[in-house]
């Protein structure tokens, strides 16, 4: 009798582990309610409007970031052309801005942290090119240096 109550026991302690895991897990940093809560940044740094809502979709996940953007931008990261829609489809609700630490350009130029999913947190710099229309039809991002 006493060979059935050791697994028995064994088993409610593992269970009440896992439990206590879960729910410390739901508490933590990184879960989906404290990431939407750190997209909620103030961007009132960026003074181009346009840039703004864009950041702001991008933070969101929403996308209506593709709405800011003609239908086939120019991209490129770190000086390398890459597939924009490519690229977002992955990144989207993904990555997004933890700090804005610098706009220049006339608010075109945004400077930052930024969480790149698997690829870590690191400063980056997004800067965006608008066409006649108000579009932009041009994304430089990279690494940056400041």
């Amino acid at each position: 009798m006493k060979f059935y109550f050791i697994p028995l026991l064994v088993g409610n302690l593992c269970f009440s582990a896992c439990n206590a895991r879960q729910n410390a897990a739901k508490q933590q940093p990184g879960n989906l309610a404290s990431t939407q809560k750190q997209n909620t940044m103030d961007l009132s740094k960026i003074s181009d409007e346009t840039v703004r809502q864009a950041i702001s979709a991008l933070q969101n996940g929403d996308k209506a970031w593709y709405t800011y953007f003609t239908e086939n931008p120019v991209m490129t990261d770190d000086g390398n052309t890459i597939d924009f829609k490519g690229f977002f489809s992955k990144a989207l609700g993904t990555e997004h801005f933890l700090t804005i630490d610098k706009v220049e350009n006339e608010g075109m130029d945004i400077y930052g942290s930024f969480k790149a999913g698997q690829w870590g947190t690191f400063k980056v710099f997004f800067k965006f090119h608008k066409n006649e229309s108000g579009k932009f039809d041009r994304l430089d991002i990279g690494q940056a240096n400041y």
